[in-house]
This record gives C-alpha cells, sequence and structure tokens, in this order.
C-alpha cells in the first residue's frame, strides 16, 4: 500500500453493502413458477383463459407414457402403478382405463339408485306395455347367458337398462385402445395413463413431491428397459422451476468469476474489485426491494437478469475509476466524464421504456429491476464513490497515450468502410424480411421436444380439441347446467351439418335438478307399474314376485331428491366433473368441449347473441393477446426513442456529435436487426425488449467516444475503459444463450451481439478522428 492510501472507508463501505446485501436476500424469496408471468388479458375471454392456466384444474393433470418394451409387460407395470398410486393421498384420480364397478361402491350404489333421474335416454323409462315385454324378454335371454350373475345382480331390477345407459353416457371418449385391460395409444406400443393430483398445478413443492412419487411407483413396478414419460403442466410447472433455479445458480456463480476476472486483469488491484462491488450489491439490493414493494414479489427470471446486470451496472464505477489518474481529486474525473455519464444512465433508462409498459408482468418485472439497477449503480457512482475511490487512491494499473490504440484510431479514416456492412444488412432485410412472432410460447420455457411430447400424449387419449372451447358463466351451478341444456339443440343442428361431431360437458356427467325433475315425472305410479308388470310377466318364466324390487326402485325414485354436485364428492365422477363445472370468485363456469371442429366460425355464429357464453378460438385469442402487447410495447417503445433522442439533442447540445451518435445507433440496429432475420427466427416481444436495452446499454459506448477529449492519454484511458465495460457486458449477457430457460436466451443473445456490434460502431462513427482541446461541457 503506498502513503496516504487510506482504504479503511471503502472497506466498510464494500461490508455494509455485503450486510445490506445478504438481508434483503435471505428477506424476499424468489418465486419460480412461470404463472408469475403471465398476463392478466386484455379482454374477458383472455381473462378467463389466463386465470385457468393460473389455477384451474386442468393445471393439476399428469398424462403418463410408458414405453420401451413388451405389451404385456407394459400393461403389468400400469397396473402395477394404478394401484400403488390409487392408495396415495396425493392424487385424486389415476385412470389407465382399467376401472370395475367395485372399485367405487359409492359410484355404482349412488348411480343405480337416482338410474331413473340421470339416464340420458328416455326410452328407459319407458314402461308401457311393449317397452316392458321387450325388457323381460332380455332380462330373460341374459339368464340363460354367461352374464348370468350380472343378470341377477341388475336386470330384475333394471329391465330397461337405465343403469347402464348412465354407464355408457359416463364413458370417457378417448382414442386409446384398451388392450388387456389398460390403455395403449392406437398407433404406438406407449401404455397411457391420466392423474390428477390433489395439489394445485402451480404449487411447485407439492407437484414435485407427487411427480417423485409416480417415479417411485413406476420404479417399483420393476419396469426393466421400459421408460416413464411424464407430461402436462404440472410437469412443465417444476422442470422450469428446476432449469430457472440452474439458470440463475449458474449465472450467479459464472458471471461473478467472469466479471471478477475481467476487471482484475484490467485493474490488477483487490480493492478496486471491493470498491466496485459497493455500487453493484446496492444496486441489485435495492432492485429487489422496490420490485418487491411494486408487484409483492420477485421472479427468478428477474433476480436471473439483474445477475446479468453485474456486467452493466458496473459500467458506471469503472468508467470513474477507469478515467482518473492517482491523485486525482474526488470532483476532478467527475467534471470531464460527469455529463456524458448522467446522459448514457439517462437514455438507458428510457431504453427500457418499451419493456416497463409493455403491460406483460414478466417483462414489466425486468425493466423495473433493471431500470432501478441502473439509476442505483449511478447514483451510488456519483455520489459515495468519489470519496470512496479518492481515500484509497484506486486507478487504472496502466494509463497514458498507447502507441497501439493510437494506431487503431487510424482506421476511422476509413468510417465510410461501415456503409457495406449497412447495405448488407438492408440487403439481408430485403431478401429476408423480419417475421412477427405471434405466439406467446415464444415466452415459455418449455421446450419444443416437450410441447410435442404433451400433443401426442394428449392425442392419444383422446382429449379434446384444444384449440376451441365454449364458457358458460352463471350464478350457479344448477344455472350453467340448465343452460348447457338448453343449447343440446344447437349442438345437434352442428354435428348434423357435420361442424363437429359433437361436445363434451357437465350435463353428459350430470343433468340439472330441472331436467331431473322433469324424467321422474314420466315415471309411473306404483299401482299403475305393478298391474302392467303383472299383465306383461304372464306367461313368461319368472316367479310371481321377481320384479317387486323394480317396482320399488321406480316409486322410490319418484321421491328421490335431485343429485347434485356435491353428493359426486369422493367418486371419480367429481374428478370428472371438476374441469367442467367450476365455482370461481365471479359465479360458476362451465367448459363446453367440441370435438373434430371442421368450421369454428359457423360454431360461433350459432351461438351468437347468447348471453354470458364465449365461443373461443385459443389460438386467435392468444395471437390477440400477443398483438395487444406488441402494439403496447412499440408504443412506449417509440416514446422511449424520441425521449432518448430529445434528451441527446438537449444534453449534446452539438450536431456533429449528435450526427456521430445517431449514425452509429442506427448502423448497429440495422446490422443486428438483420443477424436477426439470418436467425430465422420469428421475432417476438422479447427481441423488442432486448433490442431497446441495447440502445440504452450501446449509448454509453457512442456518448464517451463523442465526448470531447483533452489529449491522447485521455483518449486510451476511454478505450481502455469501454473495452472493459463491453467485455463484461457480452460476457455477462453471452452467458444467458446458455441457459434452459427461452426467454433468458433469447435477451442474451440479443443483447451480447449488439453490445458487440455498438461497440465496434461507436469506435468507428462515434469516436473522434483529430484530437480536441475542448472539455466535456457543462
Amino acid at each position: 500500500m503506498t502513503a496516504g492510501r487510506n482504504p479503511k472507508r471503502l472497506a466498510l463501505a464494500l461490508a455494509a453493502s455485503a450486510l445490506v446485501a445478504m438481508a434483503v436476500f435471505l428477506s424476499i424469496p424468489l418465486r419460480l413458477d412461470m404463472a408469475g408471468f403471465l398476463p392478466q388479458g386484455h379482454n374477458a375471454a383472455t381473462q378467463f383463459l389466463l386465470r385457468e392456466v393460473r389455477g384451474g384444474v386442468a393445471a393439476s393433470l399428469i398424462t403418463v407414457g410408458i414405453e420401451g418394451a413388451p405389451d404385456t409387460e407394459l400393461a403389468r407395470i400400469s397396473r402395477q402403478m394404478q394401484a400403488t398410486l390409487s392408495q396415495d393421498p396425493r392424487f385424486l384420480l389415476v385412470l389407465n382405463g382399467s376401472f370395475s364397478l367395485d372399485d367405487s361402491p359409492k359410484m355404482r350404489d349412488l348411480l343405480f339408485e337416482h338410474r331413473y333421474q340421470m339416464a340420458p335416454d328416455a326410452a328407459v323409462r319407458d314402461f308401457s306395455p311393449q317397452a316392458l315385454t321387450k325388457g323381460f324378454e332380455q332380462v330373460w335371454d341374459g339368464l340363460q347367458s354367461s352374464a348370468e350373475p350380472v343378470v341377477a345382480a341388475f336386470a330384475l331390477r333394471d329391465p330397461t337398462g337405465a343403469f347402464w345407459n348412465v354407464m355408457r353416457g359416463l364413458q370417457p371418449d378417448v382414442h386409446a385402445r384398451l388392450q388387456q385391460g389398460v390403455w395403449f395409444a392406437s398407433d404406438t406400443h406407449r401404455a397411457l395413463m391420466l392423474l390428477r393430483t390433489q395439489a394445485a398445478g402451480m404449487d411447485l413443492a407439492a407437484q414435485r413431491l407427487a411427480q417423485d412419487a409416480v417415479r417411485a411407483a413406476f420404479a417399483k413396478a420393476g419396469p426393466g428397459n421400459a421408460r416413464l414419460l411424464l407430461s402436462g403442466p404440472a410437469v412443465f410447472a417444476v422442470q422450469s422451476a428446476h432449469d430457472m433455479r440452474h439458470d440463475i445458480e449458474m449465472m450467479s456463480v459464472i458471471s461473478t468469476l467472469l466479471v471478477v476476472a475481467v476487471l482484475y486483469w484490467r485493474f490488477r488491484s483487490l480493492w478496486v474489485l471491493a470498491a466496485i462491488g459497493v455500487p453493484f450489491l446496492l444496486s441489485l439490493s435495492i432492485a429487489m426491494v422496490v420490485v418487491r414493494l411494486l408487484f409483492g414479489y420477485v421472479h427468478g427470471i428477474a433476480f436471473g437478469f439483474g445477475m446479468t446486470m453485474l456486467g452493466v451496472s458496473l459500467d458506471y464505477p469503472v468508467l470513474l475509476i477507469g478515467h482518473r489518474d492517482r491523485g486525482e481529486g474526488p470532483q476532478a474525473t467527475l467534471r470531464r466524464i460527469g455529463p456524458s455519464l448522467r446522459l448514457a444512465v439517462t437514455t438507458a433508462i428510457l431504453g427500457l421504456t418499451g419493456m416497463v409498459l409493455c403491460g406483460l408482468p414478466g417483462l414489466v418485472q425486468l425493466g423495473v429491476f433493471s431500470a432501478v439497477g441502473l439509476l442505483s449503480a449511478a447514483c451510488v457512482t456519483l455520489f459515495l464513490m468519489p470519496s470512496l475511490i479518492v481515500a484509497a487512491d484506486l486507478a487504472p494499473s496502466v494509463s497514458g497515450p498507447s502507441a497501439p490504440l493510437a494506431r487503431a484510431e487510424l482506421f476511422r479514416r476509413w468510417r465510410w468502410v461501415c456503409l457495406a456492412p449497412v447495405v448488407g444488412a438492408i440487403a439481408v432485410l430485403v431478401w429476408r424480411p423480419l417475421v412477427a412472432e405471434k405466439d406467446l410460447t415464444a415466452l415459455s420455457p418449455i421446450s419444443a421436444s416437450a410441447r410435442s411430447l404433451d400433443m401426442a400424449l394428449r392425442r392419444e387419449l383422446g382429449a379434446p380439441d384444444s384449440a376451441h372451447v365454449i364458457v358458460v358463466h352463471a350464478p350457479s351451478a344448477q344455472a350453467v347446467l340448465e343452460r348447457e341444456e338448453a343449447l343440446a339443440p344447437v349442438f345437434a343442428k352442428l354435428v348434423q351439418q357435420k361442424t363437429l361431431v359433437g361436445v363434451e360437458d357437465a350435463v353428459h356427467i350430470l343433468p340439472s335438478v330441472q331436467q331431473q325433475h322433469i324424467n321422474v315425472q314420466a315415471l309411473p305410479d306404483a299401482a299403475t307399474l305393478a298391474a302392467r308388470v303383472a299383465q306383461q310377466q304372464a306367461g313368461l318364466p319368472f316367479k310371481q314376485d321377481a320384479f317387486d324390487l323394480f317396482v320399488a326402485d321406480v316409486a322410490k325414485a319418484r321421491t328421490l331428491p335431485a343429485v347434485t354436485p356435491p353428493d359426486l364428492a369422493g367418486t371419480p365422477l367429481a374428478m370428472a366433473l371438476a374441469p367442467l363445472l367450476f365455482e370461481r370468485p365471479d359465479g360458476w363456469w362451465g367448459m363446453i368441449l367440441p370435438g373434430a371442429v371442421s368450421d369454428f366460425p359457423a360454431v360461433q355464429a350459432a351461438l351468437a347473441g347468447q348471453p354470458d357464453l364465449m365461443a373461443l378460438d385459443l389460438n386467435h385469442e392468444i395471437n390477440a393477446l400477443t398483438a395487444h402487447h406488441t402494439a403496447l410495447t412499440l408504443k412506449w417503445t417509440a416514446v422511449g426513442s424520441v425521449l432518448a433522442f430529445l434528451v441527446l439533442v438537449f444534453g449534446l447540445r452539438d450536431v456533429r456529435r449528435l450526427a456521430r451518435v445517431v449514425c452509429t445507433v442506427g448502423a448497429t440496429l440495422l446490422v443486428l436487426l438483420a443477424f436477426l432475420a439470418l436467425r430465422g427466427a420469428p421475432v417476438s416481444l422479447v427481441h423488442i425488449v432486448s433490442l431497446q436495452f441495447v440502445l440504452g446499454i450501446g449509448l454509453d459506448y457512442a456518448l464517451f467516444f463523442a465526448r470531447p477529449q483533452l489529449d491522447a492519454a485521455e483518449r486510451a484511458r476511454t478505450i481502455r475503459t469501454l473495452l472493459t465495460c463491453n467485455v463484461m457486458t457480452v460476457l455477462a449477457f453471452g452467458l444467458l444463450g446458455f441457459c434452459h430457460t427461452a426467454l433468458l436466451r433469447e435477451i442474451g443473445v440479443t443483447v451480447a451481439c449488439g453490445a458487440f456490434l455498438f461497440m465496434l460502431f461507436s469506435f468507428i462513427l462515434a469516436g473522434q478522428y483529430a484530437p480536441s482541446a475542448a472539455t466535456d461541457g457543462t
């Protein structure tokens, strides 16, 4: 340590900053589920859809595939897994195609007792002489067959087959083939299962345990070479959280090591690292606190993005230390670079306008986190760091003029050469115009292969067309069921027109109370029915009292209360009904899922004018939502760009400097857009906000190169310092390119490439060719 150097204040500041950061990190947990990244929706349709994505029943479904072994072995594994998981309280529903009425005695007894209320076919309530004669003959034929035990148990009490009519109506419409008692995909050697968990889909801890239980049940079954496939919203949520945590840990460690290595190589001083750590720790802590106060939580992606700010928010203290000469007073350096630094901070924050105001909560949080972090780092650099740096007498280890850098500056003679990449970029954009991304899955952390597997499993299980849904809203469950029953003639006409092949709705499982009352009103009284039975039974080989229980059941059915959703609790029917009929804070909702729709506009036209009903084309609604937020982003990006330009005009007050900066920005953005076009990927909201972030970062370089500099030594300091800043930014954001999370990956690639291009064009176009004796204006 040289004489006069006193780093104690710096050490205390670093310790205090570390304590603040530790307290903040320990007290503010990170949220890792993707529900926190979804928007609220811009209309009733998208609000409903996104709410159900976050917490609907569908979010707790897990689809299972078992493959890689002979079918006999796959069936055995499926049955054993079903037996194991059915005993696990973490699962409400475990389906694999194997079902016996004895598996759910409560459901069997409930449906048998209320069969005349719930049977969809009116013919089973026809007790005319002709219908009874036909029914009795079928019962006698059944008693002579191998099914005699079943006939004796049910048919004598139900000669018209009401119970079996109810059961047939409840059979799931699956495309899977039933083989060896379990579901198999129709076109592959893959056994299938469908699970529903007790926990909500976004309860990541509980979902992780449930999925571990599935894997444990698979291992317990002795799978040999068989493979287990899991998919569904809950699986995606857990995997996304795992990938996100991995990304955060990777970025935290590797970006710190990279930046520390770059800074030590540049300054050769651990005290410089300590000094730069103060604004970073404080800015990261302040950003987390502000985001927590504004949003109620800090998302893992926002924190991960904040960690990459290690290469950006550090620019400000690096610029301060990098431009200082040893022995220089606390304000001397700021007088030279202060105006450019303030201008750079202002334009960088304005560069985040599109992100902050795009309307997507996840991107808004990223923008706020970044803006607060940059502003905090700048304030600490401008108001706290000068005295600490001077007290420790920190400055670059290498300073003064540099012959190699002076020779590099000679390239500015050929600034016109930059026209070549610009013209090439324009040609690329004409040849391969940018295509806008219209799908919000561009923001999804789910890989294309995982989405493909999910679609395959859903198709094999025969899940209804997920692209279309009809939603009924009413104040009560019964009102929803009545509305769905009233729509039955409309759907029947659409089926007749071959517009669709059918629908799946709640009334196929549970008729409304009103319909159940209508059904039992068709039943004759006990005396009338007894007389008809005695008359039609004559001449048939039945005992005289063979159908007494049938008469008693019909008489009882006339007085039974209607079945309502609470009566189904604890049965598989409750699980089947839950996705189709559910209560939310704003009332009850019914989901009607059309099958094999050939002309959805015709469906919408047939349902037009129906109150409290939405016929939704999910692809259209998602595209509309994407277009809405893209328009918001572009609008505020334009506003931010105009404001940044006005700030430059006011701050620079020099037409030539302004022209050099604007040319740098234009050349960089054109070449970067051409790079994105050559990648072939559609340009999404992520790219738009990344471009604006690039603009904010790159203006730092252009402004510092364009500022009037005293001499060759000052120009050399600027080049060295900006190279240091650029290397940190490119490394920090380039690291994001290796993330599992698609959103962070796209931001990383775009910003890293943009920062490199900005450095290159700023050096050539914005930098001074001839030395200037001017100072950096006031």
